[in-house]
């Protein structure tokens, strides 16, 4: 069987290092790099799947790297950065990460990460083509004031958000109508990586539900059962 092939970009050498031979004894083809230099010298030279990037790198931010392979590649981005705050976070899914991991980070767990994506290649899309008229925009907007975390229905109420609540609405926004996975959403959203913080997810996604219904409005989001979450209509942030 071909191996699958992944580049690595990462400051840190010892963390490079151990990463690269982790991931090889895993059975992938890795190459390193520590700079983004590195990174666009074996990027012209070789073809990968997947990519590692650290955004803090020396010569280049990583959302740079993540944003041009976005554009001119269909290689899966796994985001490696020390940087944990909502903006962070959200601006690595806004530049096309598939992934988000926050350091420190056990090779172990960066591995179980790469398999998951990977197992994802053969899937068929969550919306079908054919289903894809049914989620279009909506064509009055709905608007989320990120001032004072209120969500404004296209019929104008305001919809007063929770933390949790207004941080979820704003994980899908920067994706559109993209599916953000479920393990991001835990991550984006401070939970642990358990079962238990799962269904917390669920029960949040519930309680949002119930208080945009009972404002006479259908749900703009869409559950893709066992992936994600994506918008299923236009929300713009003022």
């Amino acid at each position: 069987m071909k191996q699958k092939r992944i580049i690595i970009v990462e400051d840190d050498r010892d963390l490079l290092e151990n990463m690269v031979k982790y991931l090889t004894l895993a059975g992938y083809e890795v190459t390193g790099a520590a700079s983004a230099g590195e990174f666009y010298y074996h990027l012209s030279r070789q073809t990968y799947l997947l990519a590692v990037l650290d955004i803090g790198l020396p010569d280049q931010s990583g959302l740079v790297l993540a944003e041009y392979l976005r554009k001119n590649t269909s290689m899966w981005i796994i985001m490696l950065t020390a940087r944990s705050t909502l903006d962070d976070k959200l601006a690595g899914l806004k530049c096309g990460a598939d992934f988000y991991l926050v350091k420190p980070i056990d090779c172990s767990e960066l591995a179980a990460t790469i398999a998951n994506v990977f197992a994802r290649f053969d899937e068929k899309p969550a919306f079908p083509e054919e289903d894809e008229e049914r989620w279009e925009p909506a064509s009055a907007p709905w608007k989320l004031e990120r001032s004072g975390w209120i969500l404004i229905t296209p019929k104008g109420d305001s919809i007063k958000l929770t933390s949790k609540e207004f941080e979820f609405i704003a994980s899908l926004d920067v994706r559109k109508k993209t599916i953000v996975a479920r393990r991001d959403l835990l991550k984006i959203l401070d939970y642990p990586s358990t079962e238990q913080a799962s269904h917390a997810l669920e029960s949040m996604v519930s309680r949002l539900r119930k208080k945009i219904e009972e404002a006479g409005c259908e749900f703009p989001v869409k559950t893709s059962h066992g992936t994600g979450y994506c918008l299923s209509a236009d929300i713009i942030s003022i």
